[in-house]
């Protein structure tokens, strides 16, 4: 196991839901945590908060930049900004589909492609994208979203192919429904029966902590059963 103590990590989305779990987790471990959220003031205590928005151009880059200049270097990303409209297949909105691209597909993109320079740097590189169940299957009408989840699957398999041999490993995580703002309209399942982001903070943790044979390609993560999966 990886001793994570100093280890410089990126976590987007820091500042609600499983992102912001993820980097509470992370400080208690030690970590050195660079909070990309829009609003700098809603960083977690002891992170380093700077200003990241998936939908502005340079966003990205920018946060890096002032990441390597703060900290010197760039562990490990874990991308956990997105966002969840509603866009189906016979009605749209159209206008929805392009949003959920942009954040949920192009955001990790970006992020990874400013940081590649200081992972492959680094050796062994982590990189952790949060996908969803709904990057594995289509049980709703929200295509869009599924459709961008199922992007980052993609996104995660070739960070895992290009990194390999610079020591890179990627995992994309994938859960279900968690008790979140970002599922607060679901009714269809009870919100004390979904997972909780705590768990998939120490998940995360866990797979950073993992050395470089033993790298999980994806980890699906349920609150309930699915014959499918």
């Amino acid at each position: 196991m990886r001793d994570l103590a100093g280890k410089v990590v990126m976590v987007s989305g820091a500042a609600r839901g499983i992102g912001r779990a993820v980097a509470e987790r992370l400080l208690a471990a030690g970590c050195q945590v660079s909070a990309g959220v829009r609003d700098v003031s809603r960083a977690p205590q002891g992170s380093a908060g700077f200003a990241y928005d998936a939908t502005r151009q340079g966003s990205a880059q920018g946060w890096v930049d002032e990441t390597v200049a703060r900290f010197g270097r760039v562990d490990a990303l874990v991308n956990a900004a997105g966002i969840n409209p509603r866009a189906s297949l016979l009605e749209g909105p159209d206008d929805a589909f392009q949003d959920l691209w942009s954040v949920n597909a192009m955001g990790p993109i970006h992020v990874i492609r400013a940081a590649w320079p200081h992972l492959v740097g680094g050796g062994e590189g982590r990189v952790i994208n949060i996908s969803s169940l709904s990057g594995k299957r289509v049980r709703n009408d929200n295509l869009g979203y599924a459709m961008s989840k199922f992007a980052v699957m993609a996104l995660t398999q070739e960070v895992r192919r290009l990194g390999w041999d610079h020591g890179i490993r990627a995992t994309a995580l994938c859960p279900g429904f968690v008790d979140t703002d970002m599922t607060a309209h679901v009714t269809k399942w009870p919100r004390d029966k979904m997972s909780r982001p705590e768990d998939l903070a120490l998940i995360a943790e866990m797979l950073l902590r993992l050395s470089s044979t033993a790298s999980v390609a994806e980890l699906l993560v349920n609150c309930r059963h699915e014959d499918t999966l």
